[in-house]
Parts: C-alpha cells; structure tokens; sequence
C-alpha cells in the first residue's frame, strides 16, 4: 500500500506539526492556537506545535497563522517525540 494513504488504524490519529514564524507572538495567543504550544525562540521566531486532527483542521489553523500577520516560515509534519525538549533535534530556547 502506498505512503500517501494511511492505514485504517491510523487515519484518526492526529499527525504532529511544527509551524515557525518570524517574530514573537505574545503570550495572549496561547489560547488562540487551541491548546498548541507557542514558543519563543531566541532567533526571533515563534515555534507553534503540537497534534493537529486531520488536514482540515492543518487549514484552520495555517488560517490563524495568516491572521496573525507575522511571516510564515516552516510547516513540518514531526514525529511527536521530535517535539519534546528532550529529544536531540529540538532547538534550545531561552
């Protein structure tokens, strides 16, 4: 079976992303972003993650990140343990 698909175990599972901004958002927003976690980076960026139910609710949500008016630079779907702090390939904040 191809990738693109997912399997039927699967297809209710929301899919973890991170969306990286340039510039901070306030903590205010939080509750905005319906639970995700906002953080602010040391670079200048704003680093929105977490699970997203399906692709419709990806759309809401990219809609929200337009709203804010801040610069879009990253969407990337992650594996969740990619977005804990502990894992290696999670960039430090300060």
């Amino acid at each position: 079976m191809s990738d693109t698909h997912p399997s039927p175990d699967r297809s209710h599972e929301a899919v973890h992303y991170t969306i990286r901004l340039r510039g901070h958002l306030a903590s205010r927003w939080q509750a905005w972003f319906d639970g995700l976690t906002l953080t602010c980076d040391s670079d200048g960026t704003t680093l929105i993650s977490g699970p997203v139910l399906d692709q419709a609710a990806l759309h809401g949500l990219l809609h929200k990140v337009r709203d804010t008016g801040l610069p879009l630079v990253s969407v990337v779907q992650v594996d969740p343990t990619w977005a804990t702090p502990n894992h290696p390939t999670h960039r430090a904040t300060d």
